[in-house]
């Protein structure tokens, strides 16, 4: 009997019809689970979460200028995880930072968590930790001395922000594995990055740079997440680009043009969908928004609106609930719970020599380029600075160089056809590099056997880079150092002639690695670590490759990979820089001679490169054979020998019969705005450190739905909005919070208010979480 001819009502249907009926649904239902299920060679899960940290009185991490102090937020930064995991097999978990680069502290306190939530699940041989390497992000979260000098010590309200960030980032990622699949594409990116060494890379043998058209790696490589239920839900890529479009002047804790990329990229998303690109050179106004897809326009003409606005005086400060900061989010209120969010991750790949400013280093004082071996302006660096695309204009540059990778990274992620299957295989071993023989290949076939040095900065050090120069008489290319500050250094210890010859060309302005007191200054133990995922490779390293540096790594690693596979099988290798911990710059031997900033970087020696190449090729081996790797000598936990000298917050306070969230400095009546212009307002306000908003917003953008409801439509998360922290003197309990917007071109027309919110610290400790609004104004 054909299926036609049975009646599906079940009053209608014989039992025998019944059973029938039965067996061939069951038979179809297994039959579409063994599809579904074989679609997919992959478990997949993507998370994100709020790290952003102090934004007041602590020392920003990357230029190590003691003057660039955090006070306030450009943009908050996050964690954004995924967890790629055989059915039944292995898994990996790859977290991206919108911090300076990871810490060893971090990351080992990070997996003492895991491990009690999720037993062996999770460990260092499956966890990759990389940051974007911003350098607008609170210091002191990493555990040795030379990188925690400029802000006080260890603050350990900025190391426990990231560690539960990442934490709970891999929870959202490890709670969201269903079936999927992942997809890779590469392409090119002609205006994100120059070489800000030029001179040292021409060091490089003519020979080998013949084989590239650029001084820097130009090439993008995405990874596409496709739920099998829900479709498209994230995406990751890899590209060289220094994150110092913000200079050292800057004070608000931005995710910088990685950073900004990210969030132009979700919000394109859940906007757009994957339908269109919507970005282009003109401004922020064509960064997608949501507002306007929820808010309708309101009725009547502009003098009606300011009518309506004018019924809306500022409020005086009230007491409120923390929790009314995160339900105000723009992102929070908007979403859709019962999908997984988009997460979209920038990371970062050998960018040592790369630079966003890619109009060039110029002199200050005279506006020439900057001397070329040497960048410096009549013999000084303090005045040779790089020029990104907006200049002058940090911001501008910052939202440029993040919609350039945007536009390439959107090309990628929808015209991406390359599907990943294979196994998902991962090594990782801790290796000291502060005395390793490495075994050097000859002309004439023998090998040569050579070490690697203790941890040493050299002069060039001191001098910085065009993205943020040093001071004093440093320059860079200094081979030879002076005799003052060879005195001065040895105030603090006088390296060894054995170290001296070690790290020769290199003359030693911090003997990093042999000062111990009160506690390392450098790391010793660093590791080196390898994912596989299919045709895709992630090589984590723990500090900033040059560009020929990680063109070296990667063909040697694919050297070895590729002999183990089938020749037709195309292995996308990317480096993941900045990765677990962090041990500065590697360069080639050749470029370590010229000893730029990046060579007096170089902490082990001129031959840290061929260290690195050495042991990647043998975890490369042992993912090929499977094989176990030694684990070798366990980095040292620090955080109980760790020294903090930032003072606490003791009370903040206001003049007397002024509440906390009051305004200060109002608009004018009856304020009228266009698109483009600036809305600033100033509030009373208390110290960001008393409560950090995590997954909240200090400051809030509201248009008026039906003359009556406030809608949240910008916050502290958007690129448009700027929450400025400062105090009227150095030690006064009294502060102020300055909210500027920037009115984007797609801002819908109608009535707004800007409010803050905040938290005050009594005398006795209590906090007080408070808010206030101002005046409302007209965006016409």
């Amino acid at each position: 009997m054909s299926m036609e001819t049975i009646s599906l009502h079940p009053s209608s249907i014989r039992w025998p019809y019944k059973t029938i009926w039965f067996s061939v649904f069951t038979l179809f239902l297994l039959e579409n689970i063994k599809q579904i299920s074989s679609a997919s060679d992959y478990l997949i899960g993507l998370g994100s979460y709020d790290i952003t940290g102090p934004a007041a009185d602590v020392n920003m991490m990357g230029y190590a200028s003691l003057e660039q102090i955090a006070s306030g937020v450009h943009f908050r930064l996050r964690a954004r995880a995924f967890i790629v995991a055989e059915p039944k097999g292995n898994r990996v978990v790859f977290v991206n930072l919108d911090a300076c680069m990871a810490s060893q502290i971090v990351t080992i306190k990070l997996l003492e968590r895991l491990k009690a939530r999720y037993g062996n699940l999770y460990t260092e041989q499956n966890v990759a930790i990389s940051g974007i390497h911003t350098h607008a992000g609170p210091g002191g979260y990493l555990q040795y001395v030379v990188y925690i000098v400029t802000s006080l010590g260890f603050v350990r309200q900025s190391f426990e922000v990231i560690v539960d960030g990442i934490e709970k980032s891999i929870i959202q990622a490890h709670e969201n594995l269903r079936p999927g699949s992942i997809f890779v594409n590469k392409g090119e990116i002609l205006d994100a990055g120059v070489n800000r060494s030029p001179s040292a890379y021409l060091n490089n043998p003519a020979a080998e740079r013949s084989k590239y058209k650029y001084d820097v790696d130009k090439e993008m490589t995405l990874i596409k997440f496709v739920d099998d239920g829900w479709g498209p839900i994230g995406s990751f890529n890899w590209f060289a680009t220094h994150g110092t479009s913000m200079s050292r002047t800057n004070s608000l804790i931005s995710g910088d043009n990685k950073g900004a990329a990210a969030r132009f990229m979700e919000d394109w998303f859940e906007h757009k969908g994957f339908d269109s690109l919507y970005f282009n050179e003109s401004g922020t106004d064509r960064i997608p928004r949501r507002v306007s897809s929820i808010v309708m326009n309101p009725n009547g003409h502009r003098n009606e609106l300011t009518k309506l606005a004018a019924s809306f005086q500022s409020s005086k400060g009230q007491p409120v609930t923390k929790l009314l900061t995160v339900a105000k989010r723009v992102r929070n209120s908007l979403r859709n719970t019962e999908k997984p969010q988009f997460v979209s991750a920038f990371c970062q790949s050998n960018c040592g020599d790369v630079s966003p400013n890619v109009l060039g280093a110029f002199c200050t004082d005279t506006g020439l380029p900057c001397d070329f071996n040497h960048s410096t302006c009549n013999g000084k660096n303090e005045l040779c600075y790089g020029r990104g695309p907006g200049y002058p204009d940090e911001f501008e540059s910052t939202r440029i160089i993040g919609e350039r990778q945007v536009r390439k990274a959107v090309e990628l992620f929808q015209k991406a056809t390359e599907k990943l299957k294979g196994k998902i295989r991962h090594k990782h071993a801790y290796i000291d590099f502060s005395n390793l023989k490495v075994s050097l290949s000859q002309v004439e076939g023998d090998n040569k056997v050579v070490n690697t040095c203790p941890a040493a900065l050299g002069f060039a050090f001191a001098a910085g880079t065009t993205d943020g120069p040093g001071a004093f008489d440093f320059k860079q290319g200094d081979d030879k150092g002076n005799a003052f500050w060879r005195l001065v250094r040895n105030v603090l210890t006088t390296p060894t002639q054995e170290q001296i010859n070690c790290q020769h060309p290199k003359p030693i302005l911090l003997d990093t690695g042999e000062m111990k007191e009160p506690y390392d200054w450098a790391p010793s133990v660093l590791p080196v670590q390898i994912f596989q995922i299919g045709q895709l490779v992630i090589l984590s390293v723990p500090g900033e490759f040059t560009t020929m540096a990680g063109r070296r790594l990667r063909d040697a690693v694919k050297t070895v990979l590729t002999s183990g596979v089938s020749k037709e099988r195309n292995v996308h290798i990317v480096i993941a820089g900045l990765t677990n911990t962090y041990s500065q710059y590697v360069t080639t031997f050749e470029e370590y001679q010229v000893q730029r900033y990046e060579g007096a970087s170089t902490l082990y020696g001129p031959h840290t490169l061929e260290a690195y190449i050495q042991e990647f090729k043998k975890l490369a081996a042992a993912v090929i054979t499977d094989e176990v790797v030694e684990p070798g000598p366990p980095p040292p936990d620090l955080l109980e020998k760790q020294i903090s000298l930032l003072p606490p917050v003791v009370v903040d306070a206001t003049s007397p019969g002024v509440n906390f969230g009051d305004v200060k400095t109002d608009l004018p009546p009856n304020s009228t705005f266009k698109r483009g212009q600036m809305v600033s307002v100033t509030f009373w306000s208390a110290c960001p450190r008393n409560d950090l908003m995590t997954e909240g917003t200090f400051a809030l953008v509201e248009i008026l739905q039906n003359q009556k409801t406030w809608i949240p439509a910008y916050d502290d998360d958007d690129f448009c909005l700027r929450f400025r922290w400062s105090r009227p003197e150095r030690l006064s309990p009294q502060s102020f919070a300055t909210i500027e917007w920037r009115i984007p071109q797609s801002a819908v027309a109608g009535v707004y208010r800007i409010t803050h919110f905040g938290a005050s610290k009594a005398l006795l400790g209590s906090i007080s979480h408070f808010t206030g609004s101002s005046s409302a104004f007209v965006v016409a």
